[in-house]
Formats: structure tokens, C-alpha cells, sequence
């Protein structure tokens, strides 16, 4: 068994129980999943949350691993001390360190399964590519989002983010539990392909590249105005054109998409997730693009499994 470990992080929202109530089925059976001959840690992220049954305790546990905040010595919030935990122990310089975190979420978005990586890492993105090969799963790239940063994976020198949805907020339920095993096996399966240099890296990577956060029409005391248009309800990674309509009001006003050329394709992702409320977005706006797999990815991803 190679010394590479690998962590697996469920809850790190609390009241996306899925991946929780599946490692705890994992533990009491450790045959239920193939590891790979990968040495796994699985991690509850924010135990606090789960128990009560909230996203989180005091802030959003994945926006709390800014290196500002982990340096800060004057911070009081239950996440901040979560993820200083998190890495002093599963960091690569932590007590048990581990090189890959993939963490788990559910999402009350039509975003079947997909992954989620952040910024351009080599090493993120040539696993990813390897996955997207293997399952054919949609990826979005989030980057330039000042206002959204300090994600948990960030603190690992690769790491992605699998989203399974869509599934109401502390529901368990069948489809989203499968379709977590599937993605965890093929995660498992590549990452022991490329330790043991069995890898077939595909040609290409299909990523939709975050371009911005669109939030609800507002009126003057803040209250939402329209809703999510029906035309993209349910209709995440559908793509869109200039002058489609995005939300409509009661009354029957119309929203439309106003960005780039008449012609020019968008794809909105999360699209009424219900956790992004409280961040003022109704969704995101990606750009749908194909990049060839470059040396550099397969060679970061193959220095980091192979030291």
C-alpha cells in the first residue's frame, strides 16, 4: 500500500446528511466501499452542525480556511477553531497528513453529480480530468470570486469538491446516496491508477469557468422581487443566450440576460440553492470550455502521488 492518504471530508455543512450517514454506514462496514489500496481518512467536517442540524454554528465552516484567518490568533467563531483542527491534523504538515482531500456536499440545485475545483492547480485539475474521463460529470471552475474564498480543499495540495443533488437540506435519500458511492469509487479507482501509473489522461478537460454571481431583483427594503424564471428552474448546466429571462415577477416582469454577443452561449449553475439565500445568489453564470490536459497537470499530479 502506497504511503499517500487521502481525506474524505462529509458534513463540513450540517445539514447536508448524505455523505455523513454514509460513512457512518461505511464504518460499520468496511466493505461497502473499495478503498483501492488507498490509505483513507474520513473526516465529519463540522460535527457541531450536523448534530444540530444546521449548515454550520457560527459561519460557513468552507469559507473559513482563508491563510489570513488560519494565521489570525484573534478570531472566536466555532469554524475558525474546525478548521485549524483540520489542518493541524489531516494538513500535509498536519499529525496525519494527507495529500488529496475531496470533500462531499449535497445541493438543493438540479446539478446531478458534478465537481467543483477552485482556481487552476495542475494537480486539481489533472484528477479531475481522469474522473470527468471516467464518469463524463460536468466540472465548475470557480475562480475570480473575491467575495466567496477560503474553501476547505484549498488547504491541501490537491483537492476538489464532488456536489450531488438535487436533495432537500437534512433529507436522506437514495439516489444522492448512490450517486456519492459512484463518484467516491471512480475518485478512488484514478487516484490508484495514477499511483500505480496506470493512467490514461484524456486529450481534453471540460470546465465551466465562473464568470459571476447573479443575485434576485430586489425592492427597496431588499425583499426578492421575481422569482427564478420557470424556463431555468431545475435547469442547471443548460446553456442560455443573450436576452433569455432569468427571473420573473408576479405580476409577469421580466429579467433577461444581458451579457456578451447575441449568439454567445452561457450555462447558470446552482440555481436556487437554497444555502446561497443568505449570500445574495440566485445562481452563477459559467462560460462552457474545452481545454487540452497539459503536461505540467499530469506532471504536479504525478510528483504528488509518486514522491
Amino acid at each position: 500500500m502506497s504511503g499517500i492518504q487521502v481525506l474524505l471530508v462529509a458534513g463540513t455543512h450540517g445539514n447536508e446528511i448524505n455523505a455523513p450517514w454514509l460513512f457512518e454506514q461505511w464504518k460499520q462496514k468496511d466493505s461497502l466501499i473499495n478503498t483501492h489500496n488507498i490509505n483513507i481518512q474520513t473526516v465529519i467536517g463540522n460535527p457541531v452542525a450536523l448534530e444540530q442540524g444546521k449548515r454550520y454554528v457560527d459561519r460557513d465552516l468552507n469559507r473559513s480556511f482563508r491563510k489570513d484567518l488560519l494565521l489570525s490568533s484573534d478570531l472566536n467563531a466555532a469554524e475558525h477553531f474546525r478548521a485549524l483542527e483540520l489542518v493541524s491534523e489531516y494538513g500535509p504538515n498536519g499529525n496525519n497528513p494527507c495529500q488529496i482531500a475531496i470533500d462531499f456536499h449535497s445541493t438543493t440545485s438540479s446539478m446531478g453529480s458534478s465537481l467543483v475545483v477552485y482556481g487552476r492547480r495542475p494537480a486539481d485539475l489533472a484528477i479531475v480530468s481522469l474522473i470527468q474521463n471516467h464518469l463524463g460529470l460536468p466540472i465548475y471552475l470557480h475562480e475570480g470570486d473575491n467575495a466567496q474564498s477560503g474553501f476547505l480543499v484549498e488547504s491541501w495540495p490537491c483537492g476538489f469538491v464532488v456536489e450531488v443533488g438535487p436533495v432537500p437540506q437534512g433529507l436522506l435519500h437514495f439516489q444522492i446516496i448512490n450517486q456519492t458511492l459512484l463518484t467516491l469509487d471512480s475518485c478512488l479507482k484514478e487516484i490508484s491508477n495514477v499511483i500505480n501509473s496506470k493512467t490514461v489522461y484524456p486529450e481534453q478537460l471540460i470546465v465551466h469557468r465562473h464568470l459571476k454571481n447573479i443575485d434576485f431583483p430586489r425592492d427597496s427594503s431588499g425583499v426578492p422581487s421575481s422569482l427564478v424564471h420557470k424556463d431555468i428552474q431545475g435547469r442547471d448546466w443548460y446553456p442560455i443566450k443573450n436576452g433569455h429571462p432569468l427571473f420573473e415577477s408576479l405580476s409577469g416582469d421580466l429579467t433577461l440576460l444581458l451579457e456578451g454577443g447575441l449568439e454567445e452561449e452561457f450555462v447558470p449553475v446552482f440555481i436556487n440553492e437554497a444555502a446561497y439565500a443568505e449570500k445574495n445568489i440566485a445562481m452563477s453564470l459559467t462560460k462552457k470550455e474545452m481545454w487540452d490536459v497539459q503536461k505540467d497537470w499530469i506532471n504536479d499530479l504525478s510528483k504528488l502521488l509518486n514522491p
